[in-house]
């Protein structure tokens, strides 16, 4: 057998294209992560504080908030290190520890907008019994399940990753992605190619799969419905939309950047790209919710003291 030098750390090659203007990618990296930060805790705290505002939907919106909080401090604060620094280096540990927790994010951001379209269908479908049927204890468990499930399946996964050794040291990213890695190992890769594979049909293709059923149902529904109540499910369905969309849009970056040749594309735009799905639903989500939900936007212009008429939630008609 051929002796092999295994690799333990790793260069981010990015962030040697930044140092040019690495305060001014400092500053704005950090106050996105301010922002973020901010509009989902206003957003949870928001909820929370209302009792009017403790329903099935409402828990959704604050897992996907805790979930983008949990993503983007999985990510930027290192960012925020690289940038001050001139060692773009990582270890192997950190690296395969950054792999899990952004994996893991991306899966529980899918897993969470999945139990959000059922949520819709059962409330626009089966309004009378919608309270039967998402009763507290299948809410909980479905919360549970939305982040235990990817967490297990992506671990299993993960194994075969931890497993490998590594020969090249060079990561064309700003963060370290399991696809970039695996390419790096020192033996073949087609049996963990087939894998990940099948984990992207049980961590990807299933959520769509249970939100393309959910809408074609809701689509039925609307097309049968008086005008009135087509605006209503229109208007319940609006947030999810864009939350669904905003996600497909981070997704299919992040396949073209893992999946062709992007080295004819300029190093901004390829950063803007692998950084889009870790920044902006974390900060749109919130904002979309926030603003197309009117009992919560109700709420936070009473945590601010902004709303003149001093309305509740409970007092806000809305399905």
């Amino acid at each position: 057998m051929e002796n092999i030098s295994v690799v333990t750390v790793f260069v981010l090659t990015a962030y040697s294209q930044m140092e040019a203007h690495r305060y001014v990618y400092f500053s704005v990296f950090l106050l996105l992560y301010i922002v973020i930060l901010l509009v989902n805790i206003v957003l949870v705290v928001g909820i929370y504080s209302e009792n009017g505002l403790h329903k099935p939907m409402y828990f959704f919106v604050c897992n996907l908030s805790i979930n983008g909080v949990y993503g983007s401090t999985s990510l930027l604060p290192s960012m925020l290190g690289h940038l001050l620094s001139y060692k773009y280096e990582v270890s192997l540990t950190h690296c395969l520890l950054q792999i899990i927790c952004l994996h893991i994010y991306a899966s529980v951001e899918i897993t969470i907008l999945a139990v959000m379209g059922y949520d819709r269908y059962i409330a626009i479908c089966h309004p009378l019994h919608y309270h039967l049927i998402m009763s507290p204890k299948k809410v909980f468990t479905l919360i549970a399940m939305s982040w235990v499930y990817p967490a297990i399946v992506f671990g299993l996964y993960f194994i075969l990753t931890v497993q490998r050794t590594f020969c090249e040291i060079f990561i064309e990213r700003v963060y370290c992605i399991n696809f970039e890695l695996v390419k790096m190992s020192c033996l073949d890769t087609a049996i963990h190619s087939i894998v990940g594979l099948i984990v992207t049909i049980f961590l990807l293709i299933l959520q769509l799969i249970i939100i393309l059923f959910s809408y074609i149902q809701i689509l039925r529904i609307c097309l049968l419905a008086s005008k009135e109540s087509r605006a209503k499910a229109i208007q319940t369905c609006t947030p999810h939309l864009l939350a669904v969309l905003n996600y497909a849009v981070g997704c299919s970056f992040e396949v073209l950047q893992s999946r062709f040749d992007m080295s004819h594309v300029p190093y901004k735009a390829r950063v803007f790209m692998s950084l889009y799905f870790l920044i902006f639903p974390p900060m749109l989500n919130p904002l979309i919710y926030g603003i197309s939900i009117q009992a919560i936007r109700v709420q936070i212009f009473n945590l601010f003291g902004i709303n003149k008429n001093k309305l509740t939630p409970a007092q806000v008609t809305m399905k």
